[in-house]
């Protein structure tokens, strides 16, 4: 448990304000952006934000006592977010309503939470983690960063989330002002002391959001509120459109790389092993805000491997600071008032700032392909899922129209087939077996015309 001691340390809180910011910023454009994709009204954004605001403060808190005992920002997952917003875009494209693509959504969320319960309850994390080899983690912190780093870029150009993207054009000066702030945090992270290089991104915010005000009109991308209500499937009633919820359990399950990728993208910080009993208390937990998650139209849960980012940005890999963060971030919640100001962050700020975080997955998904010895035999295990990966992330969705409806929503998201194309291809075939073929004939080879030579 935590010393009284470690409460009173004013380091800690400050340590926490930025785990507080992190948290935030990672989360609060998600509502948001999901409200505006469905056309939801500004009461029910408002309530599904604290709510979002009250579930993660929750959640971080638990799995830091209960679940893997790290300082892994549990959250509503980036994976998941990316794919619900791909699919508002496919539905529009195809003609689908958004109430039955929202209650299809919440069956396969549903359904999923009780798979993600299973996996924890029976101890299957530590089989399934077997699955996610190095080159497969690779593929994943590589595609996800990709499709979060584009989701960051279009909110820095100031370009609206969800379907009010599809006739905006790029904001040049808020466009100049989020480059100034990701530079800088950039700049900060790289040439400053460390003493200040860990409150980066809490400068870059704090600094950016004044600099915003003092622009731009700050105009709250959704009203204030002094009451606070819960909404049962406020993004649809149940319904059973049977691709949408394939896609979604698929979805669910491929999740569980945020699990192992946050769990081992941070052993080496904690120089320790994760065991079978934080694999099922992680797995379990998260399953339990998955199911919440469902009910009220959030996006489902997961461990953010960017906590490996910021932990190693800023070097703050102690509890406590973590906790005080996800308190702080409960209370928002619980308090309107306090929920509504911070709601105002421009969302190009945050999108600057977390572009910042983000970009690390990259060095996240290098020191997994370090695991790996690649030759121009085995190369393709990783080659095939990035490229493909990559490309489908770029083609509109209209040209998935031709493709049947049950595989259609899974095969135009680019994360979804890289991920799958990465475990077919690492687990079907021995890559490594064939690299060692390849260097035995050049050996043999040149040991022939050694002894020629002789």
């Amino acid at each position: 448990m935590i010393a009284i001691n470690e409460l009173l340390k004013s380091s800690n809180w400050i340590s926490g304000l930025q785990w507080l910011f992190f948290i935030f910023t990672n989360i609060v454009v998600i509502p948001i952006t999901v409200g505006a994709a469905f056309g939801l009204s500004p009461s029910t954004i408002v309530n599904m934000l604290q709510l979002s605001f009250i579930v993660t403060g929750l959640a971080c808190i638990i799995q830091a006592f209960f679940g893997h005992k790290r300082a892994i920002m549990e959250g509503q997952s980036g994976l998941w977010w990316g794919v619900i917003l791909m699919l508002c875009n496919t539905a529009v494209a195809q003609g689908m309503s958004l109430s039955v693509l929202g209650g299809s959504l919440t069956v396969g969320i549903i359904i999923t939470s009780i798979l993600t319960m299973l996996i924890g309850l029976t101890g299957l994390g530590p089989h399934i983690s077997k699955l996610f080899k190095p080159a497969v983690m690779g593929v994943f912190m590589f595609l996800f960063g990709c499709q979060l780093i584009g989701i960051f870029l279009k909110g820095m150009l100031g370009i609206p989330f969800g379907n009010q993207a599809a006739d905006a054009t790029i904001n040049v000066s808020v466009s100049l002002l989020s480059i100034v702030i990701a530079a800088a945090v950039i700049v900060i992270s790289v040439k400053a002391p460390s003493s200040i290089r860990r409150y980066g991104l809490l400068i870059g915010i704090i600094v950016g959001w004044i600099v915003y005000v003092l622009i731009f009109d700050t105009t709250s991308a959704v009203s204030e509120t002094t009451s606070f209500g819960l909404e049962l499937f406020p993004l649809g009633e149940p319904a059973w459109d049977i691709g949408i919820i394939i896609t979604t359990v698929i979805a669910g399950l491929l999740n569980s790389a945020n699990t192992f990728g946050a769990l081992k993208g941070t052993e080496s910080m904690y120089n320790v092993e994760t065991t079978k009993s934080e694999y099922r208390a992680s797995f379990t937990i998260t399953g339990i805000f998955t199911l919440i998650a469902g009910f009220f139209g959030l996006v489902p849960n997961s461990p953010y491997v960017s906590s490996i980012g910021f932990l190693s940005q800023t070097g703050i890999i102690q509890r406590i600071p973590f906790v005080l963060g996800g308190f702080m971030f409960l209370v928002m919640g619980l308090i309107p008032p306090i929920g509504h100001f911070f709601s105002q962050l421009p969302l190009s700020v945050g999108s600057a700032a977390l572009f910042v975080s983000y970009l690390l997955l990259l060095n996240s998904s290098l020191n997994f392909f370090k695991q790996i010895e690649f030759n121009t035999v085995n190369i393709y295990r990783s080659a095939v899922p990035l490229f493909v990966g990559v490309v489908i992330m770029t083609l509109p969705a209209s040209y998935f129209i031709t493709i049947p409806s049950v595989i259609r929503p899974v095969l135009s998201s680019g994360l979804l087939v890289g991920i799958i194309l990465a475990l077919l291809l690492e687990n079907l075939f021995n890559w490594d077996k064939y690299g060692n073929e390849q260097k035995d004939s050049q050996k043999a080879a040149v040991s022939t015309i050694g002894d020629k030579n002789d």
